[in-house]
């Protein structure tokens, strides 16, 4: 089977994209899947993501993890399948999508930005350690004084093996505040099981538990390893948050034909 892809990728979080508005590539396995997403024998890439067809929206986002595995919610995914489908010729002011976690509005500003509305969060656990949290998938963070520091690769995965979360799995990020409105985040990831350059719902998580503001309009710079986001949001108390835009760039790599084993 002859595939025809797109690589993109958003702060070094990179993707493999169908066009399956036709449904010719509906029928693909968890195992070839992984073997695309296989940086050494496939495409590679962090995942990879379906555009369908969806009656009421622009589109529809399904989005598998490197394992094979249908995913959640991928926020850095959703700007780049914002910017496949301004391609494929989908041209709209303002985007209303379908994803793993209901619905989202987006738009790409003059900039080429893309501007992404994420779900609400209306509860935060605490503890004395980390928050819990979901933005479209379930998050742990925890502030750490200086994360280029941290084992992020031994200590995510430990955290997201122990018996609270190995059963669904958690995201695990690694939080440095570095001046008023900034923060540094490093993730690990479950599905791809190892750190990303960058998570885009981890990114939002941590905004979110680091707003610098006690009520109202906030907006957070984040850097990552692999680039820059923002998060701008509506916070109504320590454990309600509204109107989250996670904001940042979104490129095309390059595409290509694979052929597939059966």
């Amino acid at each position: 089977m002859k595939i025809e892809f797109y690589k993109y990728q958003g702060t070094g979080n990179d993707f493999i994209l169908l066009d399956n508005r036709e449904n010719i590539y509906s029928g693909i396995t968890t195992k070839q899947i992984n073997f695309i997403c296989h940086r050494h024998f496939g495409i590679g890439a962090d995942g990879l993501m379906m555009l369908n067809n969806k009656d009421g929206f622009d589109f529809e986002m399904k989005y598998f993890n490197p394992d094979g595995n249908e995913g959640s919610m991928c926020g850095n995914g959703g700007r780049c399948i914002l910017k496949f489908a301004a391609m494929l010729g989908i041209k709209k002011t303002k985007y209303n999508f379908r994803a793993a976690d209901g619905n989202h509005e987006a738009e790409i500003d003059l900039n080429g930005e893309v501007r992404l509305k994420m779900k609400d969060v209306k509860g935060v656990e605490y503890s004395y350690t980390h928050y819990i949290l979901d933005t479209g998938s379930p998050h742990y963070v925890k502030h750490v004084a200086d994360v280029m520091q941290v084992d992020v690769v031994n200590e995510g995965r430990s955290i997201r093996n122990s018996k609270d979360f190995a059963e669904e799995g958690i995201n695990v990020n690694f939080v440095t505040t570095l001046d008023d409105d900034t923060i540094y985040v490093r993730t690990y990831e479950r599905g791809v099981e190892d750190e990303t350059l960058s998570c885009g719902t981890g990114v939002t998580a941590a905004a979110l538990i680091s707003a610098h503001n006690d009520n109202g309009f906030n907006r957070v710079e984040v850097k990552t390893t692999g680039g820059r986001l923002s998060v701008e949001f509506e916070k109504i108390s320590e454990k309600e948050f509204k109107n989250i835009w996670l904001c940042g760039p979104a490129e095309k790599v390059y595409a290509g034909e694979i052929n597939l084993k059966s």
